[in-house]
């Protein structure tokens, strides 16, 4: 049975290190915090480092939100709230994900919702109607959007359904 080194300080400087982590995707500065102190750099090293990469742009917790949600959005359609919880996953301190949230303006949440609500109202077409509302709200819910959102979502996709005698 191998025995596990406990010393586990890699080659090269604080610096390095966190330039190689950084080198993979863009970083939040307490995800590079908590990877330079696995790596049994010190306080004083890892503080150092952080100062130096704000100062060149490298660690901007601002931007890195900003990307984030830009990215996801562009991705596929999802709520506010789902944002706001990867966001904090990330462990992003509160104002810098509240700034960040305040480019998904109501208009895009409703068409975020309307867009999702849309792919389960196709996927629920055998039910009858009052279920399928049902359902969708539900699955709309699930996915973060606020119940008036959903409603307003799941009542247009119903009201297009009735015109068009769906």
């Amino acid at each position: 049975m191998k025995m596990r080194e406990t010393s586990k300080r890699p080659s090269g400087t604080p610096m390095d290190a966190a330039l190689r982590y950084l080198g993979y995707r863009a970083r939040t500065v307490r995800e590079l915090e908590r990877y330079l102190d696995e790596q049994q750099f010190g306080e004083y090293e890892i503080s150092q480092v952080i100062e130096r990469l704000k100062e060149l742009g490298l660690a901007d917790d601002a931007k890195f939100a900003a990307d984030f949600i830009e990215s996801r959005l562009r991705t596929k359609p999802v709520s506010r709230r789902h944002l706001q919880e990867q966001l904090y996953a990330h462990e992003l301190p509160r104002e810098v994900i509240e700034e960040a949230l305040s480019v998904v303006t109501d208009e895009m949440e409703q068409a975020n919702a309307t867009a999702v609500a849309e792919k389960y109202w196709r996927q629920f077409m055998a039910l009858p109607d009052a279920k399928r509302a049902e359902r969708v709200l539900q699955r709309l819910q699930g996915r973060g959007f606020s119940y008036g959102v959903s409603l307003q979502a799941v009542t247009m996709l119903s009201d297009a359904a009735e015109g068009d005698g769906v």
